[in-house]
């Protein structure tokens, strides 16, 4: 059995390990006690009637309860890549001083993909290590795991995914909360209260307008393309775009 080296931050405390619960058991816990893992949060189905994998979670349980490691459990739509993504993030972000291992293995494809956008975009620590698990034995599935024992552990490079800033995210978010569309007098409002464009000039008004047309409405326009800005009669409307409402699912 091999590892391959990866280099852990000096900030971290704990070691967390963040794996889907799919139809695997070795490729969980082996890892969790060959990497020595302090906690293992396990992503589960927020409807269990709807998981055919329930009945792996009290087995994992066990088999991590007897190595001393911590178990908890975080529910999410397993199905839905944004509630996958969301669920990662605030997990990165809770273990902020903690290092988190992000398994790539233990799970279905669509987990996979959401555990690995989670860990290149919100990997601001460098304290977020995806791995995948390569199994000694296939079985194939009948209702039992679908895999023997751990032959490698691989841990995946965070080549960053790049995603819009603080100020942006909260401009967003005001669209978000105005049922996806807001005008832009009252736009400009809220983004001073929000202190997201300060204005001084003698000119307020029109100095108002330019900010949030540079630091909020251009970027979200035509860099993330999050939003549309649709001019009816005399007043300019900003209204969210799909590409926004899926990004808010998860940036939110």
């Amino acid at each position: 059995m091999h590892t391959k080296d990866t280099i852990m931050p000096e900030i971290s405390n704990l070691r967390v390990h963040i794996a889907p619960v799919g139809y695997e058991i070795d490729r969980i816990v082996l890892p969790a006690k060959q990497m020595r893992a302090d906690k293992v949060i396990l992503l589960v189905h927020e409807n269990p009637s709807k998981d055919k994998a329930t009945k792996f979670y009290d087995k994992i349980s066990q088999m991590l309860d007897k190595l001393n490691i911590e178990v908890v459990m975080e529910y999410h739509d397993r199905t839905a890549l944004f509630s996958i993504i969301k669920t990662v993030k605030n997990i990165i972000i809770k273990e902020s001083r903690n290092i988190v291992s992000v398994n790539l293995a233990s799970g279905s494809k669509v987990q996979a993909i959401g555990c690995m956008m989670a860990s290149m975009m919100f990997n601001d620590n460098s304290n977020v290590n995806p791995f995948y698990v390569e199994a000694k034995e296939y079985l194939g599935f009948s209702g039992t795991s679908i895999s023997k024992g751990i032959k490698e552990i691989e841990f995946i490079p965070t080549y960053e995914i790049q995603r819009p800033s603080e100020k942006l995210i909260a401009g967003l978010k005001i669209i978000i909360e105005n049922k996806g569309k807001i005008s832009k007098k009252d736009m400009a409002t809220l983004a001073i209260e929000e202190k997201l464009i300060v204005v001084n000039a003698e000119n307020q008004s029109q100095a108002t307008f330019a900010s949030l047309d540079k630091n909020i409405i251009s970027p979200l326009e035509n860099h993330w393309k999050f939003i549309n800005v649709n001019k009816v009669g005399r007043t300019r409307w900003i209204e969210i775009t799909e590409e926004g409402k899926r990004a808010a699912e998860f940036l939110i």
